[in-house]
Order: structure tokens, then sequence, then C-alpha cells
């Protein structure tokens, strides 16, 4: 009877406990009409979550312009998946490092914290990726 018990207590407690989510961004080459975007532009997250960049198309990869004050710099390496696990809130924001100019970045918004906006919005960009951001950041 103390084993079911036991038991019984274990399942309650672990089935209580709440999961980090994933969500996967392909790299791709083209979406629709357009070329050189992530298939997700924003990305909304919650603390611990994780976001996999998926190597869908050849040439890409990830890298944080701007991050969260405390967040280390993250470059990963081209034509391979990326995965980033969020453990600090605020606003990040990306770019393919090879099609920078051409409008390749996105922004991940995690715990719904927009504290640091104000320096995302400060970061200079080329090319198209002037235009791509302003688009996103109304999209805030």
């Amino acid at each position: 009877m103390f084993n079911k018990i036991l038991l019984f207590i274990c399942f309650l407690t672990v089935s209580s406990l709440s999961y980090a989510k994933s969500i996967e961004i392909e790299m791709l080459n083209k979406l629709g009409k357009e070329r050189m975007v992530y298939s997700l532009k924003i990305a909304n997250v919650d603390l611990n979550d994780k976001i996999v960049w998926k190597s869908s198309s050849k040439g890409h990869n990830v890298e944080f312009v701007e991050t969260p004050k405390g967040v280390k710099k993250f470059k990963s390496k081209i034509n391979k998946d990326a995965t980033y696990e969020f453990k600090i809130p605020g606003v990040y924001l990306y770019q393919c490092t090879p099609h920078k100019a051409m409008g390749m970045i996105g922004i991940v918004v995690v715990g719904d914290d927009k504290s640091n906006l104000d320096k995302i919005k400060k970061v200079k960009m080329r090319g198209k990726s002037k235009k791509v951001l302003k688009e996103l950041l109304k999209e805030l």
C-alpha cells in the first residue's frame, strides 16, 4: 500500500510541473515571395523556452545583434541547426550573418518583457534590414 501511495504522490508532482516549450524556426532561401527569411519573424516565448532554428536551406545561421543585459554573445555555424534556451527576459534581435543586408532578421520577446526595446530601436541595420526592423517594431 505504501508503494502505491508513494507512486501516486510522485505522479502528482511530476504532472504538476510546467514544461518549457520548444519552437522551430526555419532558415529559408525563399518563403512565398520573400527571399532570405526566417519562417517566423517575431517569436514570443516564456522563460526557459527554447528556439530551434532549422537549417532548411543552405547558407544561413543565427547571430544575436542586440539582447537584454547579461546575455552572452550567440552566433551559430552556417548550415547547422541552432538551439538556444532563453534564461533572461527581454527583446532579442538576431540576424543571418551572410544575409543581414537582405533583411534576414528576426525578433524574440521573452516573458513579454520589452524593457530593452529602446536599445533595439537604436540598432543600426544595413540594407533591407532597416526597413524590415521598422516593420517588426510596429508589430510589437
